[in-house]
Parts: structure tokens; sequence; C-alpha cells
């Protein structure tokens, strides 16, 4: 098995994704989260490759995608879905799986809006579509919705820095132990490169859009009945396991799995949460 790491200009923007599998082989789309990017699938795509091909891009702005300045890209989660629904139509990806997690999961929700079928089956792991799904944690970001000023967007800069970063992967999780450090270093340095920040409290911003977009989401749900397996890290800071459960009201065979983990449950439970993704996914393209 083999991850090749590619660039492929999109509308003017280069998006970085990696790449395993066979291509003739049904699709995993992975979808990364803040702050984060790919790298956070490094060890699931080698345990999905052998079964079917797995592309998981970088965002725009995130990871080794590039970072377009402001005034050339606006950065909202509208942008970031129809540049990634560009994406797939340009590697030639017409019917695909969704594995989403955190900010992927406004990314993916939109594409199966705008192309529901385009979705053959939807892995959310910590990936939130209902307002109960949201913690207290989400508060500050909230008063900055309310009130966009520049004091409510200074007070979000903390978020921003290396230990707020290195605490969404410890926080909640079983065994420190088994965090590598140079997963949120990695991060840390990506969001450190210059104009990052603002691009970053933007999207923060713009992150009350996809709780607008919300009843759409469910209505797509209700409607369509795609295939959904949740794998939730239940100790999540900003993600409750009430997001998980939420599912099943739209979805009443929507699997849910709710773990011993925090936000970055891959991190600590990858091997178990690779063995669900298999299972579904075999069961899925079984028919």
């Amino acid at each position: 098995m083999t991850i090749r790491h590619r660039r492929t200009l999109i509308d003017g923007v280069e998006i970085f994704h990696r790449e395993a599998g066979d291509p003739s082989r049904p699709t995993v789309l992975l979808l990364h989260g803040f702050p984060t990017s790919s790298h956070m699938y490094r060890h699931l795509i080698p345990r999905l490759a052998d079964r079917w091909h797995v592309v998981a891009p970088d965002l725009p702005g995130f990871g080794f995608s590039a970072a377009p300045a402001r005034d050339a890209f606006a950065y909202g989660f509208d942008a970031l879905a129809r540049l990634i629904e560009r994406f797939t139509e340009t590697l030639g990806l017409d019917r695909f799986a969704i594995m989403v997690f955190d900010y992927g999961a406004p990314v993916g929700f939109r594409l199966a809006l705008r192309h529901p079928e385009r979705i053959a089956a939807i892995i959310t792991q910590n990936g939130n579509a209902y307002e109960k799904g949201l913690s207290e944690g989400w508060n500050p970001i909230q008063a900055y919705w309310r009130d966009p000023s520049e004091a409510n967007r200074a007070a979000l800069r903390g978020f921003l820095a290396l230990e707020a970063t290195r605490w969404q992967y410890t926080h909640g999780a079983h065994d420190e132990a088994l965090l590598a450090p140079e997963a949120w270093t990695l991060d840390q340095a990506l969001l450190d490169r210059p104009g990052i920040a603002e691009i970053q409290l933007d999207l923060f911003l713009d992150y009350r859009s996809n709780v607008a977009l919300y009843p759409r989401i469910q209505d797509y749900l209700r409607s369509h009945r795609p295939r959904l397996l949740a794998v939730w890290g239940r100790h999540d800071p900003f993600f409750l396991p009430a997001g998980a459960e939420a599912f099943r009201r739209d979805i009443p065979d929507a699997e849910i799995h709710l773990l011993d983990a925090g936000h970055f449950a891959l991190e600590t439970r990858g091997a178990e949460i690779g063995a669900l993704v298999r299972d579904f996914l075999a069961r899925v393209h079984a028919g």
C-alpha cells in the first residue's frame, strides 16, 4: 500500500491531497477539521486502502494546500465546499462515501445538499449537524457571532495558540501516552504562518452559517436517508454526544458509537475506529 501526495490546481488554488488504493474501487473522501489537515488521517488511510480508494484533501488555508490572500478568496464554508466540490469533479469522483470531522462536516454536508446522488454513505467522527451537539465551549465564538467587534475577535486569538492546539488533543484522551506530539506541533507550525490567524478568525465568524444550515442538513438526512455511521469521542469539549445521538432522529437506523476519547479520537482509538469504518463500508458496498 502506497500513499501518494499530490497537488492539484483548482480554480487557481493549489489543493494538496493524500491518495491511496485502487481508483477503480469505491472511493472514500476524508475531510479534516480545525486546526489540523489530512495529516489527521495518516493512520486511517492504510487501514482502508486495501479495499477502497481513499482521498484526503487539505482545505484551502490548512495543511499544505494554498492559503490565498483574504482579498482574493472569501474564507467561508460555502467557498471551502465549492472548491472541494470542484476538486472531486477534477479527480473524476462521481460517487463516494464521505468521512467528516469537525470543519469537515459542514463542508461534507454541503456536498451532500448540492449533489445527494454523489454520496454513497456518511461517516461522522465528531462532525456535528445539530444545535444540541454544541457545548458551552462555543460560548466565546457565539459571542463573536452576535457582536463581530474587534474586541470579540481578539478574544478568540487564544484558540490559535500552541497550548490550545495541544489541549484539543489531550482533553478527554484516555491515555495521553498514545498521542504523538508531532500532530499538534505540525498543526501549530501551519497555524503560525503569516496571515493564517486572520483566515481562521474569519472562519470562526462564518461558522454561524453552519448552524443556520442545520435544518436543511436535517431535512436532507430525513429525505434521503443515507447510510450513516457516527463514531464519537464522548469527551469532546466542543461537540457533545447528544450531537451523535441526534442523527437517529432523522435516520432511525444510523449506527452510533460513543468512544472513550476526546476530540481527536483517531489519535487514541484509531484501530477501533478503523475496524468500525471497514465493517460499515463493507456493508454499504455489499448493497
